[in-house]
């Protein structure tokens, strides 16, 4: 099914839903019952032929037909057991007691009375930035469930106890009563689909190629269709939060997840790896986090990443609304909420324990990651040398290279000298504009805006990046007073330079992997920027690295970059892999894809030209 078809898919079920939902809920249950009967028909003309085939062994000769039909029915019995046995692999991280947390298991026993919902079986403590619930089948495609939630670490550092409340009450209430019961089956029946397609996609026999094709028209429309469920739930669950805890608790939650993810994603674990400039030994990430969680984020920065969030749009890559679209169901404004000041650790009975336990992990997870970033930070370090001993002797491109290296190093490096050098004697170079309206400070909007219009002026492989910046800058209240006229023409110019972008990404995309393709052209600093960003992401085990090349756009710096990604299933790859693309450091846009049935492994090693990182053991 092509993205245009499952969005058609999804669309007609938010119709239906909102026009009746009853019936909705009821089609929805029906198709999702289409799956079961598919195995169990299987299973049903598996065994069927054998008893047929076995009742005729003693009045009639055995023939070939019969030993093909005998062949074939155990096959599909085989198929079909294997299907109706998958297991669902459990949630990582450790197992908490009611001895490790006891006031966290009061809290859950709390949350469960007034919800009147089923028991949640099993604790987990995790090192994600998260909190999620999950029911895994206790005997394949049937049978109870077992409820499991899982808490992360970082997430009871930077929380108070009421707000971590608020999203365990909201994780509960997938859980909740009979009206609950349908999205937590749907939900159940969603990840066995995906664990048997996954099984089933290892198998080359006939009957795996037939229940392959079945499910390769079942599932997407199985998605589209549950789609409208799957976002009421998380609504729903919203509400039964705000109902236990407040409203303005949950929002108050859910704004402040918000703006401490971007400071956890974008702040803490930057400034971590940096220490390997100094420390060649991995330190432990979770006591250094402990220590920072106690100072409120920058007034600056939790302004734009609040402002960020909403503008975010929902869209049909995740099932849950973005954060304006809840804030709104639960009647509250987006604002900066008071910050948690008493983390929701002492909700454990020992928390240094679990502190050590997961530094200790993250220790011995990145030891060898970390000694290439020590290397790699050791590097940029020797060429920054290099570059300063040349002094004013460097062209443009090595005073940019200059700058853009110490700032990899500190971010907060006093390099703008550098860029101005450099402009000095090339007015027009893209690198050095771009690094000098970063260098200036936001509240200096006109200096900003003058120097987003050389950018924008240079050449069209800049007009995007300066059009985005100069509309962030004007719609920021703090940067200044309101200019209606600049802000409308940079949309315009914005709006065009999108629909550039979206052809380029169309035909990065749309194109066969391997058609138009090249040896990368990186150069040496930006490999290592490169291999870096893998040293940092730990599933990523090998990574190939090709570029596009456009018909419609031959100066735009285009790749597509292959990973392999093992022991993950195909929904955490595709997550994994759009974050990539949003977090790489290369200089154009990118198309990150695993290694898997399309493209194969074989496929990638054959024509993506080798490697160019492969993690150390």
């Amino acid at each position: 099914m092509d993205r245009a078809d499952f969005v058609h898919l999804v669309r007609l079920s938010e119709h239906a839903s909102a026009d009746n939902s009853a019936r909705y809920r009821r089609s929805v249950a029906a198709f999702a019952a289409l799956g079961y009967l598919w195995v169990l028909g299987c299973l049903g003309l598996s065994v069927g032929i054998l008893v047929w085939v076995g009742s005729s062994l003693g009045r009639e000769r055995f023939s070939v037909s019969r030993g093909w039909l005998l062949v074939f029915a155990l096959g599909l019995l085989w198929a079909t057991v294997r299907a109706l046995w998958v297991r669902l692999d459990e949630p990582e991280g450790k197992e908490l007691s009611r001895a490790d947390a006891p006031a966290l298991f009061e809290a859950l026993d709390r949350i469960r009375g007034k919800i009147k919902g089923p028991p949640v079986h099993r604790v987990y403590l995790d090192d994600d930035f998260n909190a999620s619930i999950r029911q895994v089948p206790r005997f394949g495609l049937f049978g109870g469930a077992v409820n499991s939630l899982s808490i992360g670490l970082p997430l009871l550092m930077m929380l108070n106890r009421q707000r971590l409340l608020s999203v365990l009450a909201h994780e509960y209430g997938h859980l909740r009563g009979n009206h609950g019961k349908l999205s937590a089956w749907i939900y159940r029946t969603r990840l066995s689909w995906l664990k048997l397609d996954a099984s089933l996609q290892q198998d080359e026999g006939v009957m795996a190629l037939v229940s392959q094709a079945f499910f390769r028209w079942y599932f997407p429309r199985f998605a589209a269709k549950t789609f409208a469920l799957a976002r009421q739930d998380e609504y729903e669950a919203d509400r039964i939060s705000g109902r236990l805890l407040g409203s303005a608790v949950a929002a108050a939650a859910l704004t402040e997840i918000a703006i401490k993810g971007n400071w956890y994603a974008n702040e803490f674990w930057p400034s971590h790896w940096a220490r390997a400039e100094l420390e060649p030994q991995a330190p432990g990430p979770f006591a250094a986090l402990r220590k920072l969680a106690h100072t409120p984020p920058d007034d600056a920065f939790a302004r734009q990443a609040l402002r960020e969030a909403m503008r975010r749009v929902s869209d049909l890559d995740d099932t849950h609304p973005v954060l304006r679209d809840r804030l709104e169901a639960l009647g509250q404004k987006a604002v900066l909420p008071p910050w948690s000041e008493r983390p929701a650790l002492d909700l454990l009975a020992d928390s240094a324990k679990w502190i050590g336990h997961f530094d200790n992990l993250w220790r011995r997870a990145h030891a060898s990651d970390w000694k290439q970033h020590h290397a790699h930070r050791s590097r940029i370090r020797e060429r920054i040398a290099v570059l300063a001993a040349r002094g004013e002797r460097n062209t443009p491109d090595e005073m940019v290279e200059w700058a853009d290296s110490e700032r990899r190093l500190d971010p907060a490096a006093p390099v703008r000298v550098r860029y101005e050098s450099a402009l000095r004697i090339a007015p027009e170079h893209p690198g050095a504009l771009r690094g000098l309206v970063q260098m200036l400070p936001e509240s200096d909007r006109a200096a900003r805006l003058a120097v987003l219009e050389r950018l924008h002026q240079s050449g069209a492989a800049s007009r995007w990046w300066a059009a985005r910046s100069a509309v962030a800058s004007l719609e920021d209240p703090d940067a200044g007073s309101h200019d209606e006229e600049a802000l409308r023409l940079w949309r315009g110019r914005l709006k065009e330079a999108e629909e550039a972008e979206a052809r380029a990404w169309e035909e990065i995309t749309e194109t066969p992997f391997f058609s138009q393709i090249t040896r990368h052209d990186l150069n040496d600093y930006e490999l290592e920027e490169l291999r870096a960003d893998f040293v940092r992401c730990l599933p990523v085990s090998r990574a190939w690295l090709v570029r596009k090349s456009l018909r419609e756009f031959p100066w735009r710096r285009a790749y597509i970059v292959f990973v392999e990604l093992p022991g993950q299933d195909d929904d955490d790859r595709w997550q994994l892999c759009r974050q990539l693309e949003q977090t790489l450091t290369l200089p154009g846009a990118a198309l990150v894809l695993w290694a898997g049935h399309s493209p194969t492994l074989a496929d990638i090693e054959q024509h993506a030209f080798g490697a160019v990182w492969t993690r150390e053991a």
